[in-house]
């Protein structure tokens, strides 16, 4: 495949009620040491030139609580399981699981090529009063050589006083709920302009964590191929009757 575009699960946010699922180990070292091993597998197919563009989204410790309480903004956050606080770390602080990840990825031979700030001007609220609201994500470009096929000018940006300019790593793009999903779905306008700088038509994308098919709409918008991974069955019906 040309292009990897994916969002793996969080680690002890959700729990997609799947055996072998990702994202409820024990320890934030096995996670990262799941997801390191299911990418050294990526890499292995990903063309010499090939690009991934990894989203992942962080977390605080729970204090081994071993729950979540429900939010009165967002009931769906409530969860009866929840990892312990990893070791090193105390109570109430940001994991900094991206970076973690991008870093572990790093050592395992990847190209950190740039890190891509995902604002997202309708973030969901939290009921926080001793800290910032999060409205931002990561989104990690890694390559597998160090010389790569990046189209820049298919994914140039209007410019503040007009034209188009390369680029920039801060993207602004809402969240869309997509009818039928009870989980947030990845956009299309943020997977285009990973899709046009990445990839030629008729190239092969792949999404190893597929959910509802995003990448494959995107994909298929663009004039690409698509490969779509997903464990669990709910979201392999969602995700063939959006592609139809």
């Amino acid at each position: 495949v040309r292009c990897v575009i994916t969002s793996p699960p969080y680690w002890g946010l959700r729990t997609y009620g799947i055996e072998g699922q990702i994202g409820l180990e024990n320890t934030l070292v096995q996670f990262l040491n799941k997801l390191v091993s299911i990418f050294s597998e990526i890499k292995r197919i990903l063309m010499d030139d090939g690009t991934l563009w990894l989203n992942i989204g962080d977390g605080y410790t729970s204090g081994n609580r071993g729950y979540r309480a429900p939010d009165r903004k967002n009931p769906a956050r409530a969860m009866s399981v929840r990892p312990d606080t990893p070791e090193g770390l105390k109570p109430k602080n940001l994991i900094g699981v991206p970076w973690r990840l991008a870093f572990a990825l790093q050592e395992d031979g990847w190209y950190l090529r740039n890190d891509i700030v995902w604002h997202k001007p309708n973030a969901m609220p939290e009921s926080v009063k001793d800290r910032p609201t999060r409205s931002h994500e990561y989104i990690f470009m890694l390559t597998k050589s160090e010389q790569y096929f990046y189209d820049w000018q298919a994914s140039r940006e209007p410019a503040d006083h007009g034209g188009l300019r390369n680029r920039r790593s801060v993207w602004t793009v809402n969240t869309k709920p997509f009818t039928g999903a009870h989980f947030a779905t990845f956009p299309t306008e943020l997977i285009r302009p990973c899709l046009l700088a990445s990839t030629k038509p008729n190239d092969f994308v792949l999404d190893p964590f597929f959910g509802s098919g995003t990448v494959g709409v995107a994909s298929h918008e663009e004039g690409r191929h698509y490969i779509g991974i997903e464990l669990n069955p709910e979201y392999v019906a969602l995700a063939a009757r959006r592609l139809q």
